[in-house]
């Protein structure tokens, strides 16, 4: 079984030094798990958040996604390669597919080798999916065998929770990795969600965050803000009894924030 933190820092729309400082008060706060993407364009940034951390390298816990233009056989590995260098780091732990991009000129199973032998390099410590539906990820599981896949990175929140899909990845053992958990901050203004956190003496993200934990996957949300870093890692210690999970169960309305056109698979 793959091992995935159930806890890390996001860094999607972070860029330069709001990108540095994000990932810099993570570290400094506790976070030990650090996502970033090739398409991010800053793993230059987070490379230079961690060398400056004095975190050392083996207690971190780094994942990177390849990005649509380099998942020929020739440019993914070359590409994890430059992705190294930018991170400052000579393995990333963990590796994605950022997208399956059906149509964009290269097969599933061409993409799946490649980073199947990105790993066999030593380059990336595992390796996974990302946005892929049930049909893709068995196409993937078909590539490269069920057990070489830790988790599927998918969009999921109170809004948005994949029933169909979740269960799949739990059936095949592979680690669910929670996405837009807070749907770009629309579930903080959710009056049933204010009401378990005043409850819990919690904050709405908090709540948010401890439902998918609960769940059993792991999140990644980003902030810019120290305090907010902190204050999301709490959600760690939250416990939401049976009848808060019911209430925000029935807050489940397909709410989809991201589906990129040529990128995005036919959801579940």
């Amino acid at each position: 079984m793959s091992h995935i933190p159930s806890f890390g820092a996001g860094t999607f729309r972070l860029t330069g030094q709001a990108a540095i400082d994000s990932v810099r008060n993570a570290l400094d706060v506790g976070y030990r798990a650090v996502d970033t993407a090739q398409i991010y364009g800053n793993e230059a940034d987070v490379g230079q958040a961690i060398s400056e951390s004095g975190v050392k390298r083996a207690d971190l816990f780094l994942t990177t996604k390849i990005w649509t233009e380099n998942y020929a056989r020739t440019r993914l590995v070359p590409s994890l390669r430059e992705s190294l260098e930018r991170l400052r780091t000579d393995y990333v732990d963990l590796t994605l597919i950022h997208w399956p991009a059906p149509g964009n000129g290269v097969e599933l199973p061409e993409y799946m080798e490649a980073l199947a032998e990105a790993k066999a390099l030593g380059l990336t410590r595992q390796i996974g999916i990302s946005n892929f539906n049930i049909e893709l990820t068995r196409q993937a599981i078909a590539a490269v065998g069920k057990n070489e896949i830790a988790t599927n990175q998918i969009e999921l929140s109170p809004y948005l929770q994949n029933h169909e899909l979740t269960a799949f990845l739990k059936q095949q053992g592979i680690a669910v990795t929670s996405y837009m958990t807070l749907a770009y901050g629309k579930v903080l203004k959710d009056p049933v969600l204010a009401k378990v956190a005043s409850k819990h003496q919690a904050t709405v993200a908090q709540v948010a965050l401890a439902w998918a934990l609960q769940l059993g996957y792991a999140v990644i949300p980003s902030s810019t803000k120290r305090e907010n870093l902190a204050s999301n890692l709490l959600a760690r210690d939250l416990t939401l009894d049976a009848e808060d999970m019911s209430l925000i169960a029935a807050l489940e309305r397909n709410g989809r924030e991201v589906s990129p056109p040529g990128l995005a698979p036919a959801w579940d």
